[in-house]
C-alpha cells in the first residue's frame, strides 16, 4: 500500500495527530512553528500561538484539551480562545511538552522533555478529574503514549533509549506496578516516536529516521512495516469515515538541503488509506 500526501503544509516538527470522530477532522501541531493545523472535508485551518503546543484530546465538537509549554488548556476552535486547565510544575524556558493522548477513562496523558533534550529531564504526567499527577521520570524523549482498547494497560517509550514500556492500569486508569519492557529496539537501531493502538490491540509505531511505521502485536511481536516517503515520521492516528485510514505526521527538523530535495514530502501529513481497523479516540472528560 502506497502512502499519499493528505496535507502538504510543511511542518518543521509535525506532531500530535488527532482524529476528531465527531467532526471528522484531523488536528496536528507544528511544535517549533507554534501552530495547530486542521483539515476536514470543508478544507484546511490553522491557529498560531505564542508558545509551543504539541498534543491534544477532544472534549466536544468545538473544544480541545491542548498541551503547551506552561501546561494544559481548553482551546475553542470556533473563537480561538484558550482557557487554562492545569499548570505544569516544571514549566519554564528549558522544558516543553511532547507526546500526549486521551486515555479510556477520560483522562489525558502528556509527556515533558528538556529543550534541548537532556537525559533524565523527561517525564510523563496524567491529568484526570481536575488533578495533574507526575507518573514517570528519568526519560529523555518520552513518546508513544497509547492505551489498550479495554484500558487495562498503557504504553510509552523513550525514543533515546529505544525502548517501549507497558504498564498495567487500575479501574480509574492510574498505573499499578512498575512499567515492564515491552519492545526493545536497541539492537535494531530503531527510534520509536509516536504510537497508536488499533481495534485489535496492535501497536502502530512511527520510526523516526527509518521512514516507516512498524506494527507489533499484543505480545510485542513484530508483525509488519509500512514505508512512508519521509525519513522522520512522528505520530500516527487512525481516522477517516470508517476509521481505517492511518494518518502520519512528519518532520523536516535537522534535514539539510540535499535531504529535503530528496524527500519533498518531509514535514507533510501522509495517509495510508484503508490500512487497518482503527478505533475512535476517547473524549477528555472535564469535571462538572
Amino acid at each position: 500500500m502506497a502512502a499519499v500526501v493528505f496535507d502538504d503544509r510543511q511542518c518543521d516538527l509535525g506532531e500530535g495527530s488527532l482524529w476528531h470522530p465527531g467532526t471528522e477532522t484531523l488536528f496536528w501541531f507544528d511544535i517549533t512553528g507554534r501552530r495547530l493545523l486542521a483539515r476536514n472535508a470543508d478544507g484546511a485551518r490553522q491557529w498560531q500561538f505564542d508558545e509551543m503546543h504539541s498534543a491534544a484530546g477532544w472534549i466536544d465538537d468545538h473544544r480541545l484539551v491542548v498541551a503547551h509549554e506552561s501546561g494544559l488548556s481548553v482551546f475553542d476552535t470556533r473563537s480561538g480562545e484558550r482557557k487554562p486547565l492545569a499548570a505544569l510544575p516544571t514549566a519554564g524556558p528549558s522544558i516543553r511538552t511532547n507526546d500526549g493522548r486521551a486515555d479510556p477513562r477520560g483522562g489525558f496523558w502528556i509527556s515533558t522533555m528538556g529543550r534541548p533534550p537532556r537525559p533524565e529531564a523527561g517525564a510523563i504526567w496524567r491529568w484526570h478529574a481536575g488533578a495533574l499527577r507526575r507518573l514517570f521520570t528519568g526519560l529523555k524523549i518520552p513518546n508513544a503514549i497509547c492505551f489498550a482498547p479495554d484500558g487495562s494497560c498503557a504504553y510509552f517509550a523513550d525514543t533515546a533509549q529505544r525502548v517501549v514500556w507497558r504498564v498495567s492500569l487500575d479501574a480509574a486508569g492510574w498505573p499499578q506496578g512498575d512499567p515492564q519492557s515491552f519492545i526493545d529496539l536497541s539492537d535494531a537501531g530503531r527510534n520509536p516516536d509516536g504510537a497508536v493502538v488499533d481495534a485489535f490491540g496492535w501497536l502502530w509505531i512511527a520510526m523516526w529516521g527509518a521512514g516507516s511505521v512498524s506494527v507489533y502485536g499484543q505480545d510485542g511481536r513484530f508483525l509488519n512495516d509500512w514505508t512512508v516517503p519521509v525519513p522522520n515520521p512522528t505520530c500516527p492516528a487512525f481516522g477517516g469515515s470508517e476509521m481505517a485510514d492511518l494518518f502520519v505526521t512528519s518532520a523536516r527538523q535537522g534535514m539539510d538541503s540535499v535531504a529535503l530535495a530528496g524527500s519533498p514530502a518531509a514535514g507533510c501529513v501522509l495517509c495510508l488509506p484503508g490500512i487497518a481497523a482503527g478505533r475512535p479516540e476517547p473524549a477528555v472528560c472535564l469535571p462538572a
